[in-house]
C-alpha cells in the first residue's frame, strides 16, 4: 500500500513530464509549419500579382516575379562578386559589432554603477543617443581617412546604445541585497563584479546585443549604398541605378537572411550562456 502510494504519484507525475514534453514538440512541429506555410503564402502571392501584372493602388506590374528573382539568384550564386560583398559585409558588422559589444557593456557597467561616470559622460550619451547613426555619414566622411574605416564607425555607433542602455538598466536594476550579502562575507570590488553584477545582467546584455545587431545591419546596409564600394549594401544600389529590379530583390533577400542569421546567432549564444537561469527568465 505504501509502495503504491510512494510509486503512484511518481508515475503520474512521470505521465504529466512525458505528456508535456510530447505536447511542446507537437506545439513546436505546429509552429514550424505555420511558419513554412505563411511564407509559402506569401512568395505564392507574390508570383500570382506580378506574374498577371496586377494594378490595384500597388503597382505589381512593375515588379520582377518570383521565377525571375530565383533565376537571378541562379546567376549570382556562379558569380565571385556576390560571395565577395557577403564576406565584405561581414567583415563590418563583425567588426562594428563586436566593438560594440565591448566597449557598451563597460560603459554601460560604469554608468550603472559610478555616480560620478554617470554624472561626467551621462549626458553626453544622451544627447548623442537619439541621432541616427547614418546621419553621421558625413562626419565619417571628415573624420576617417578611408570609407572602410567610416562605415565600421557608423556599424560601432549603431550597435553601441542598444547595448550600452540594456546593460545600464540591468545594472541598476539589480537588487541590492546580493551586492550587500556578498559584501559582508568579505568580498572585494572585483568579486562583486565576477560573481554578482557580470552574471545577474546577462539577460539584459543579450536583449541589448540582440537589439544592436539588429540595428548595426541597417546602418550598415545604408552607409554601404552611400559611401562603399563592396558589400551587399552596395550591390544592391548598384543593381537600382541600372534599373535591374531582380538583382535589387536578389540583394534584399540577401540581407535578411544575413541579418536574420546573424540575430539568430547572437540569441542562441545567449540562450546558451544563460541556460542556467529559470527557462522563463533565460528566454
Amino acid at each position: 500500500m505504501s509502495t503504491a502510494a510512494v510509486a503512484g504519484p511518481t508515475a503520474d507525475r512521470t505521465g504529466e513530464t512525458v505528456k508535456g514534453s510530447r505536447g511542446r514538440r507537437v506545439s513546436g512541429w505546429r509552429t514550424r509549419v505555420i511558419q513554412i506555410l505563411s511564407v509559402a503564402t506569401a512568395v505564392g502571392l507574390w508570383q500570382l500579382l506580378t506574374a498577371n501584372n496586377v494594378r490595384a493602388w500597388l503597382r505589381f506590374d512593375t515588379l520582377p516575379t518570383v521565377t525571375e528573382i530565383v533565376a537571378e539568384f541562379g546567376e549570382q550564386f556562379g558569380r565571385d562578386e556576390y560571395y565577395l560583398d557577403i564576406g565584405q559585409s561581414l567583415i563590418r558588422i563583425l567588426t562594428g559589432f563586436g566593438l560594440a559589444a565591448v566597449v557598451g557593456v563597460l560603459a554601460g557597467i560604469g554608468l550603472g554603477r559610478s555616480d560620478l561616470l554617470a554624472a561626467v559622460f551621462g549626458p553626453l550619451t544622451e544627447l548623442v543617443r537619439p541621432i541616427p547613426a547614418i546621419a553621421l555619414v558625413p562626419v565619417a566622411i571628415l573624420l576617417f581617412p578611408s570609407d572602410e574605416s567610416g562605415i565600421v564607425f557608423i556599424t560601432f555607433t549603431a550597435s553601441l546604445f542598444p547595448v550600452l542602455v540594456s546593460t545600464r538598466h540591468a545594472v541598476r536594476a539589480l537588487p541590492t541585497i546580493w551586492e550587500d550579502a556578498l559584501r559582508t562575507l568579505g568580498a572585494s570590488r572585483t568579486d562583486v563584479l565576477v560573481r554578482v553584477v557580470f552574471p545577474g545582467i546577462l539577460p539584459g546584455i543579450f536583449s541589448g546585443l540582440s537589439v544592436g545587431i539588429g540595428v548595426g545591419w541597417i546602418c550598415l546596409i545604408s552607409a554601404e549604398m552611400i559611401s562603399g564600394r563592396l558589400g551587399v549594401g552596395y550591390r544592391t544600389w548598384q543593381a537600382y541605378t541600372i534599373v535591374d529590379y531582380p538583382a535589387v530583390f536578389v540583394g534584399m533577400i540577401t540581407i535578411g537572411i544575413l541579418g536574420f542569421g546573424t540575430s539568430a546567432l547572437v540569441e542562441y549564444t545567449g540562450r546558451r550562456v544563460t541556460r542556467w537561469l529559470p527557462g522563463e527568465v533565460s528566454r
